[in-house]
């Protein structure tokens, strides 16, 4: 269970608090949905959450133990939005192995097959790829490391209908196995996957049923 109780973010530029007493709580093999327009905070909150910044208030827990900074990177996996900008392996196999050269090739095929890329070569290019094959090539490098929480930013960002319904099927399918942790501004499909949900202004959350972000 991941418990956020009163999470404060204030940095000392800012006149207002960023994130402004964030409680929330996601069970684990569930699929959190937060929802809210470009600036609202969503981000910076799955950044403190992946330990890549620093909570000035509040506490963040796993299965009721509280969870420092520096162990939030060994518990929380994040997907960034355009992650393939991010890819720095000549190949596939190059890209699943950063910071790990000691996988065997069993481990890689078995985090590709997770995301439904157990048929691409491993000595492509991960910008030869698909818009959507290169979504599932950033989830495959995070679950790779085999994080608690998956974490995603807008992961339907920039991509046409069909690939996000088929995003939308991947994650379902993952939340199976993963506690998952998503924040977009447009929830379409993902709503109708999403086991609790909440919007997220000008730093404030408030929780709502998932069905409420259905497309009429």
């Amino acid at each position: 269970m991941l418990s956020l109780k009163n999470l404060v973010y204030h940095p000392p530029a800012t006149e207002k608090p960023i994130l402004q007493e964030i409680t929330l709580k996601l069970a684990p093999q569930e699929l959190g949905l937060i929802v809210g327009a470009s600036g609202s905070g969503k981000s910076t909150l799955l950044e403190i959450l992946a330990g890549l910044a620093e909570r000035t208030g509040g506490g963040i827990y796993w299965r009721d133990q509280e969870i420092m900074a520096l162990d939030l990177q060994q518990l929380a996996g994040i997907v960034f939005q355009f992650p393939e900008r991010h890819f720095c392996g000549s190949t596939i196999l190059e890209e699943l192995r950063l910071g790990h050269p000691e996988l065997g090739i069993e481990r890689v095929r078995n985090a590709l097959s997770e995301v439904g890329l157990e048929t691409v070569s491993l000595n492509m290019s991960p910008h030869s790829l698909s818009g959507g094959q290169q979504r599932r090539l950033a989830l495959a490098v995070q679950l790779i490391r085999q994080p608690n929480i998956l974490m995603l930013d807008e992961p339907t960002a920039g991509l046409d209908w069909s690939m996000r319904i088929q995003l939308a099927q991947l994650l379902e399918k993952l939340k199976e196995h993963w506690t998952l942790l998503v924040v977009t501004h447009d929830p379409g499909e993902l709503a109708k996957i999403a086991d609790r949900c909440w919007t997220i202004k000008e730093g404030k959350i408030s929780e709502i049923t998932p069905e409420s972000l259905y497309v009429k």
